[in-house]
Order: structure tokens, then C-alpha cells, then sequence
């Protein structure tokens, strides 16, 4: 079944043939995880929030218009559930009041707190391939599907983010040096 394309995936699950979804959630969880974790800047939300569109998803299956263009539909789904989680998050924490942020105890971690805040800095779709590519190791055509884009886009965001960084850490005193 891993062989089978999107489409042919997603017409035998409308036919209810449970183990296509499946498949196509084990293809897409960790490129959801990833493009949520970069809006969420939180894991296990992140994770949450892959769920969550992962089951909109499934109820939603019927109304998908063009069952090949299932990643980028996903991807859809997945980035405003995220979304919407962001908006909500100040009132929660405002109920569970954040811990306070320690300072970094030494270089090291002076260095992956700027990495940390310069990938913070990025508008939305360069940090979602950020994400996407450096820490979920995604190659540039599982992106491209995702995000229902070209290789070439992503390859420009890419860089552009690269650049990005390596300028707000120059900025921080930081070399950015085989940071990526």
C-alpha cells in the first residue's frame, strides 16, 4: 500500500477502506507536525494540532475536489488548525501563567537560544520550511507536496531563510558558521 499514490489512496478511503487513510496519515503526520510546530513553536501542541487536522481531514474527505492535491489540501487544514490553537493559547496561559525564562548558563546554550529566537524571527513560510527541512529532514519535493508548491519555491525560501539567520546572529555577535 506504501506504493500507491495520494489519489488512488484517497478514493479507496472514500470507498471506507480504513487502511488508505491510515497510510496517508503515517505519509503526512510528520510534515504536519512540522509545519504546525512551526507556527505553535511548541511540540506537543504541534502534535495536537496534526491530530486535530488529520481528523477534520477524514470527516472533511468527501468535500476534497481533487483527491491528487491531498498533501497541499492537508497541509491547508493543518496550518489553520494551528492557527486557530495560536489564537487561543493567550488566554490559556494567562490561566496557567508561563514559568519565567532563565538565562542561558553558557555559550552553548547562548548560541541555541539565538538560533532559537533568529528562527522565531522568520515570516511564517520561511520558518515552516525551516521546520520542515532541518528538523524533520524533509527533501525539498515532500515539502513541495505539502505545500502545494515547487521545488524551486522552497529551495528560495530556504535561502532566503538561511540568509535570514545567518544575519540576526551576525547581529547577536554570533558567527553563523555551520549553523546550517
Amino acid at each position: 500500500m506504501t506504493g500507491l499514490d495520494d489519489q488512488t489512496l484517497v478514493q479507496r478511503a472514500l470507498r471506507a477502506d480504513p487502511e488508505s487513510f491510515g497510510e496517508l496519515c503515517r505519509r503526512y503526520y510528520p510534515a504536519l507536525v512540522a509545519m504546525a510546530d512551526s507556527i505553535l513553536l511548541d511540540h506537543h501542541l504541534a502534535e495536537d494540532a496534526a491530530q486535530e487536522a488529520l481528523a477534520e481531514a477524514c470527516r472533511g474527505l468527501k468535500r476534497l475536489r481533487r483527491p491528487e492535491s491531498f498533501g497541499s489540501w492537508l497541509g491547508s487544514i493543518c496550518r489553520n488548525v494551528a492557527k486557530d490553537m495560536l489564537r487561543q493559547l493567550p488566554k490559556q496561559r494567562n490561566l496557567g501563567r508561563d514559568p519565567p525564562r532563565q538565562e542561558p548558563a553558557c555559550e552553548a546554550d547562548y548560541r541555541a537560544a539565538a538560533l532559537t529566537e533568529a528562527v522565531q524571527q522568520l515570516p511564517p513560510h520561511q520558518r515552516e520550511v525551516i521546520f520542515m527541512r532541518f528538523y524533520n529532514e524533509m527533501s525539498y519535493r515532500q515539502m513541495a507536496k505539502v505545500l502545494g508548491s515547487t521545488e524551486q519555491t522552497i529551495d528560495g525560501r530556504l535561502r532566503r531563510a538561511k540568509k535570514s539567520i545567518a544575519a540576526y546572529l551576525r547581529r547577536k555577535g554570533l558567527g553563523s558558521h555551520g549553523v546550517l
